[in-house]
């Protein structure tokens, strides 16, 4: 068996725990290493909810996925996806309909030299290493030329990601051009940390300002719901992570919000 730390490039230190390798541990999978194994138990020991709320966003994706597929919808452009490893947006996608195909789009240079090894065998799939915010470059990357077809349908996902980035950097501005290049009938994915003011629904948020360097934004719920500005909600609407469209996967309810919408000939948009 070829070591996998062996295949790794010099870029990815083996000392230093990623964040993007921790979440990997988390959810269960393989592709971490002792340091961040024991970033993942630490936290875990401060805060037993984080690996609960990894958990419930990564049964949302699967849900998510499964909708977008039985939807009619074959290709996929995730953001912020971090390492695509085991039940990823692929796996889900491709076991209902092989022909699927998913770009993931991620900055971390870590996540882009692991990805490639997960995905050097995994047909329809690419690993782009961009900046979500820059959505112009992320849309003209060779990678997603040659694989989405923008004619179609495409569903953008943007789960546990877009709360690390602050509005003045614009994450509306970023996601008004994705959704400016997908034609009728396309889909857009989002969860976020939940606030809510009126009780202590702030617990995921404090999570993720112990768990990381970068400051989280903290939205309500209506400013959330504006980022799917352009999109017409699909039911139930924008709900806790454990009661949108529960199945088979059950989680306990954890303070984030997520929701589908659709883009319609309809829908009006105030950008």
């Amino acid at each position: 068996m070829v070591d996998p730390e062996a295949q790794l490039p010099p870029i990815v230190d083996l000392t230093r725990p990623n964040d993007a390798r921790v979440y990997d541990y988390l959810l269960g999978g393989a592709h971490n290493f002792a340091v961040d194994r024991d970033l993942a138990k630490q936290v875990v020991a401060a805060m037993p909810e984080v690996k609960q709320v990894a958990l419930a966003n990564r049964a949302f994706m699967h849900r998510v996925v499964r909708e977008s597929v039985r939807a009619g919808v074959r290709q996929f452009l995730d953001l912020g996806s971090g390492i695509p490893g085991v039940g990823n947006v692929h796996e889900i996608a491709q076991s209902i309909d092989p022909t699927c195909r998913v770009a993931y789009v991620d900055s971390d240079p870590v996540v882009h030299a692991h990805g490639e090894l997960i995905l050097a065998d995994s047909p329809n799939t690419a690993l782009v290493n961009a900046d979500l915010l820059d959505a112009a470059d992320v849309l003209d990357r060779r990678e997603v030329r040659d694989l989405l077809d923008f004619g179609q349908p495409v569903a953008v996902l943007g789960l546990l990601s877009l709360h690390f980035i602050q509005d003045h950097e614009d994450p509306d501005g970023a996601l008004a051009v994705y959704r400016d290049a997908i034609p009728v009938g396309s889909l857009l994915a989002l969860s976020h940390p939940a606030v809510d003011p009126a009780h202590e629904g702030n617990d995921a948020i404090d999570l993720f300002e112990q768990g990381y360097m970068v400051r989280p934004a903290r939205r309500d719920l209506d400013r959330f719901r504006r980022m799917f500005d352009g999109f017409e909600l699909l039911e139930p609407g924008i709900t806790r992570l454990s009661q949108w469209r529960p199945d088979r996967e059950g989680v306990e309810d954890v303070p984030v919000n997520g929701g589908l919408g659709i883009k319609s000939s309809t829908t009006t948009t105030g950008r």
